[in-house]
């Protein structure tokens, strides 16, 4: 596993140095944890943005929302 240097201010210290009460090995498992964590938030905003884009080009397109709603007529058989 490669290593970096990075600082924190002493609020954020004093967060990892409870990493055992947070049910973690070491610091440097607390900080994967939370990044992994920011991935899949920013992964699930990103998802949301591109719904509600997809939801308001539908909205304002009654061509696709015809075609749709043919699309699921009878469905399922």
């Amino acid at each position: 596993m490669q290593q970096t240097k990075i600082s924190f201010d002493e609020t954020q210290i004093n967060f990892l140095n409870k990493y055992q009460e947070l049910g973690f090995k070491d610091k440097s498992s607390l900080v994967r944890s939370a990044i992994e964590e920011y991935i899949k938030s920013l992964e699930r905003q990103r998802m949301i943005s591109s719904a509600e884009l997809y939801a308001e080009l539908y909205a304002k397109d009654p061509e696709l929302r015809d075609l749709t709603n043919s699309a699921i007529e009878n469905w399922p058989l």
